[in-house]
């Protein structure tokens, strides 16, 4: 049996002076589930239409059967206002969506005229290549598609829809054609939690070929088996999944960071923070996750290392941030706040969430001072220097070169421990190499536009950040970079984003926009919001008979402990004292290690273990001491 791959060979395409790929060869197997990803600018969405055939290469060729299909998403897909959603979706040119275009036209033939023997054979012939092309499920497909997709007036017109909308069906269109390889941009953009849930599972049981760009990194993770890097006209390769690629990458950089004594290794600690779960990842375990982030900063560096410190020293913060009382404020006619009370406290990391047009970003504007609120207080300390990532694009001088651009926050900047830091080594550390530093702006792509803006606000060494919808334009590695910087940020972060593993890293509160002025609270990590909320919304569904059943079931509560607990609970408060000095024994061994990286990776293996241990033990002890009498 053929098998249905495609090769690039020696492909070089550049754009003016740059040179976005420099003779990449590589192949597409079956089944095969491939992330792209790389900083903004490499070139990756020119990398996905020159394979789909949108864009022709300087050089190289790309090699596969004759009858290879390729489905091709764009990331702001071209479409015919005038259409009906469904007319759109069998647009395609694809042989089973053409096929069945021909006999639905063939059918209302016959219907018009029932005698037409010529018509008749004509439809019985296509029913043929239906059955053979297994072309009836096409259209049951695209219905339940378009409706999981969240799109359920098939004969609404495409002008009609919104932005978001308009992508679900472009999705929906790819989808159904069943191609060999499916070529995917920012597919989960304008996608909720439920819709991006069930493309993964799709995707996973795909028969064809996936190739994806997505900013979204659990959906990287869950869906691919295969990662490639651009960077610098070079594809890099890795087998597996995200995860697997920055376990790799965490090993390529210690290398180079052994030669160069360059750049903060971020990848281990990314790596850390992936494997600890989301169960590791709550607020009652911040203490082991402190000692673990100790220990993956420490491995690897050397005593005389030295790495651009990005912590840098913000402005003075008082006690008072923020203080909103009774404030309402309606816009457009639609009502945004309504006797709405906060308060934000120094150090509060705040994750903003809701559908699209429920008023996140005009709270956000309320906070900024852009908008006016209609009744009620807002209270903004003193010494609050706020700084302010908008959706919107900001005014940029184009013909400025990069590094006078970033000059014009500060010539340099102070870390918390006093080192100084110029914009030159500011522009490298957000991943522009020096020789570009003189590139003016208008020879950036969007995205590198975005992380140059991004710079610009930090370089002005704020206390209180407003990320509004960061990840929408930002590459992943820009991300691990910002998400890095927030970590060791002191002051408040109050970010509006749908993307669940930002907002896992950055936030650990919530405020649900849920519409019309209602505005919940959530304390905990926007995934564990996530999947209660899917929890809750299964339990409801169940019929009553069947939670009536369950009601039956259920055991009397536990009211004190049994002997053995009884027992246990008294050991292991010293249990957990003794684990706690075999973690403490394990930090000081390691940092002795020095440049010993194979004894730093032996003990940072103990030292996993004993902090999952202790984590049992302490969710052992809460559990226990509920029932204490």
């Amino acid at each position: 049996m053929e098998m249905r791959a495609l090769s690039v060979q020696d492909m070089t395409k550049s754009y003016g002076e740059k040179v976005l790929f420099d003779h990449l060869t590589f192949s597409i197997g079956e089944k095969e589930r491939i992330g792209l990803i790389g900083v903004n600018g490499t070139g990756k969405s020119s990398l996905l239409k020159i394979v789909a055939g949108k864009d022709t290469p300087d050089a190289g060729e790309i090699v596969c059967p004759n009858d290879y299909t390729i489905a091709y998403l764009e990331q702001e897909p071209e479409m015919n206002p005038e259409l009906t959603v469904m007319d759109q979706l069998f647009l395609s040119e694809a042989p089973v969506i053409q096929l069945l275009k021909e006999y639905e036209r063939a059918l209302k033939q016959l219907e018009e005229s029932p005698q037409d023997q010529e018509v008749a054979e004509q439809l019985f012939e296509l029913q043929k290549q239906m059955d053979a092309l297994g072309a009836w499920e096409a259209n049951t497909n695209a219905e339940a598609i378009l409706t999981r997709l969240g799109i359920s007036d098939f004969s609404r017109k495409v002008g009609e829809l919104s932005g978001g909308q308009k992508k679900r069906v472009a999705l929906a269109q790819v989808l159904i054609e069943t191609p060999d390889l499916l070529i995917l941009d920012e597919p989960t953009n304008h996608l909720d939690y439920e819709t991006i849930g069930w493309l993964e599972e799709y995707l996973s049981k795909y028969s064809g070929a996936v190739l994806l760009v997505t900013h979204d990194r659990y959906f990287l993770d869950r869906v691919t088996n295969r990662m490639f890097e651009l960077d610098h006209g070079q594809l890099y390769t890795y087998k597996g999944n995200y995860q697997d690629y920055i376990a790799a990458k965490a090993e390529r950089e210690e290398l180079q960071a052994a030669e160069e004594d360059k750049r903060k290794n971020l990848y281990r600690r990314e790596l850390a923070w992936m494997r600890r779960g989301a169960k590791a990842r709550t607020t009652k375990q911040k203490a082991r996750i402190d000692r673990f982030e100790q220990l993956e900063g420490s491995i690897g560096q050397g005593p005389k290392k030295e790495q651009i410190d990005l912590a840098m020293k913000g402005s003075r913060l008082g006690k008072q941030v923020f203080e909103l009382s009774h404030v309402s404020k309606s816009f457009d006619g639609k009502v945004i706040l309504k006797d709405f009370n906060l308060l934000v406290k120094p150090g509060d990391r705040f994750g903003i969430i809701g559908k699209n047009g429920s008023g996140k970003s005009t709270f956000m504007n309320l906070l900024a001072g852009k908008l006016p609120f209609d009744s009620g207080e807002i209270v903004t300390g003193q010494t609050v220097k706020t700084a302010y990532y908008t959706q919107e694009r900001t005014d940029m001088d184009e013909k400025m070169r990069m590094i006078a651009y970033i000059r014009e926050s500060a010539e340099m900047v102070t870390t918390k421990t006093g080192e100084k830091i110029s914009a030159a080594q500011m522009l490298e550390r957000f991943l522009f190499p020096m020789h570009a530093h003189g590139t003016p702006i208008y020879k950036l792509s969007g995205g590198e536009k975005r992380r140059l803006y991004l710079l610009k606000l930090l370089m002005t060494q704020p206390n209180v950040l407003l990320l509004d919808e960061p990840t929408n334009d930002l590459d992943t590695e820009t991300l691990t970079v910002l998400e890095d910087y927030l970590e060791d940020f002191p002051g408040v972060v109050i970010t509006v984003s749908h993307d669940r593993y930002f907002l896992d890293k950055t936030a650990d509160r919530l405020l649900i926009f849920e519409g019309n002025g209602v505005i919940g609270s959530y304390y905990g990590q926007y995934s564990d919001y996530l999947a209660e909320q899917a929890m809750a919304e299964k339990l409801e569904s169940a019929p009553a008979k069947e939670a009536k059943n369950e009601t039956v079931r259920e055991k009397p509560k536990k009211k004190k402990l049994s002997y053995h607990e009884q027992r246990e609970w008294e050991t292991i408060e010293e249990e957990i004292a003794n684990v706690e000095k075999l973690i403490s024994k394990a930090d000081e061994e390691l940092e002795a290690a020095g440049s010993d990286f194979e004894r730093a990776q032996q003990l940072s293996k103990e030292l996993e273990q004993l902090n999952e241990k202790l984590e049992e033990l302490i969710e052992r002890w809460s559990y226990l001491s509920e029932f204490v009498q």
